[in-house]
């Protein structure tokens, strides 16, 4: 009995590009194919296929635009989520089913945004040289099982980083601080790679600590961040960054995941440690305080688009991946030296003092106590006409007088 041959199917990331190549979120192709939005998630993620009719109705959507490559079919470890696109909690893009509460505007008030992506979306961004792309030139191979450590990382990076830059500079308006945001968030990364290459999402593990860094109060403190740095060039890039700067730092985040990065809004609300009607709430309050100051970003689709040419604008390099995993490397070990010098120290100080301390019991002394009868103390003076008598008598007799014994040889 012969066996059926498969369709072919490109890829996990080819099957991506020929999506995006038709305009297709992967909402639209789940409708499509009647499947969730994650089933068509993980099939370009690489970990599940599809079979039987559903794989050649996939295979004849993707080729919409232009034809099937045969690609060779590889397993994808986790980290191909992360560096295909952000793995996301919730099967779709479309509002919570929670009712708010009763101060709350409707859900409907909050437009459904396209498909997410770690950068702006390639459809509004202005300028889509300065962001990682996923097209033929940039294309991310899959990712092996084999894969060392040192690749997976840097395939990370290489995807992530450059858009995280300029997320982290809309949300701080700062730009060394959004390179050094990021470059903390990876070098944690590296020393907890075990722990994010097994993670669900690594982009959103990095992208979250990343925005806890640079969100952080202390930076306040330091004396390079005491002088705001200088404003974009163009005055309406100028004017939505000092709206941005003047919300909540809650607020900002809430919007820039929602409206800048794509999150829906259940993803959006566990990312900032809220519940989903307190998202909501944020960001319909971030949205209203933008649109009072800039009433023509009064549309979400308007105020994407503003987002991403904002963060296009400028020209922000993230540092290498070699250079970040050094970097980290070389704090664990200033760390871990630094920690081994205490703990020295505080030995030493240990053993000397019991070295010196006393190894026996030493009574205190007892008080001392008041002794009565003791003739008081005379003060030397004249001498009386007995004494002088005296005096006289000693210094009259001879020394070697009768009285003295002499002692005579034998």
């Amino acid at each position: 009995m012969t066996r059926t041959p498969e369709t072919p199917l490109p890829s996990p990331t080819e099957r991506r590009r020929l999506r995006e190549a038709q305009s297709l979120s992967q909402a639209d192709v789940a409708a499509a194919m009647g499947v969730t939005r994650a089933t068509v998630r993980s099939w370009e993620n690489g970990r599940t296929t599809p079979r039987g009719t559903k794989r050649d109705a996939y295979a004849r959507l993707l080729t919409g635009a232009e034809e099937v490559t045969t690609h060779q079919e590889n397993p994808a470890p986790a980290l191909v989520g992360a560096a295909t696109g952000p793995v996301q909690a919730s099967p779709d893009r479309a509002e919570p089913t929670p009712e708010p509460p009763s101060d709350t505007p409707p859900a409907s008030a909050l437009a459904p945004r396209p498909d997410p992506e770690l950068g702006p979306d390639p459809a509004l961004d202005p300028k889509p040289e300065l962001r990682p792309e996923l097209g033929p030139k940039a294309e991310l191979e899959p990712l092996a099982a084999s894969l060392t450590p040192d690749q997976a990382f840097d395939a990370l990076y290489a995807f992530c980083a450059p858009a995280l830059v300029r997320q982290t500079y809309l949300l701080t308006g700062r730009r060394e601080l959004a390179r050094e945001s990021v470059e903390r968030a990876f070098q944690l990364a590296w020393h907890r790679w075990p722990e994010v290459a097994m993670d669900r999402d690594p982009a959103g593990w990095v992208r979250a600590t990343a925005y806890e860094f640079a969100l952080s109060p202390w930076h306040r403190l330091r004396p390079r961040h005491r002088n705001p740095e200088p404003p974009p060039a163009a005055p309406a890039d100028r004017a939505l960054l000092d709206v941005l700067l003047q919300l909540p730092p809650v607020y900002r985040r809430t919007l820039l995941l929602y409206d800048g990065v794509g999150l829906d809004l259940p993803d959006t609300a566990a990312e900032t440690e809220a519940s989903t009607p307190a998202a909501a709430n944020r960001l319909l309050r971030a949205r209203e305080a933008v649109a009072t100051r800039l009433p023509e970003l009064a549309e979400p689709k308007e105020l994407h688009r503003r987002l991403a040419e904002v963060a296009s604008a400028e020209r922000l390099r993230a540092a290498k991946p070699t250079t970040v995993r050094w970097g980290g490397e070389q704090r664990a070990r200033h760390w871990t030296r630094a920690a081994i010098a205490f703990t020295v120290v505080l030995i030493g100080a240990t053993t000397l003092t019991l070295r010196t301390a006393p190894d026996h019991y030493e009574p205190p002394l007892a008080p001392g106590a008041t002794v009565h009868g003791v003739p008081p103390r005379v003060a030397p003076g004249p001498l009386s006409a007995e004494e002088l008598a005296l005096r006289a008598k000693l210094k009259g007799e001879m020394v070697s007088g009768p009285e003295r014994l002499v002692p005579k040889a034998g």
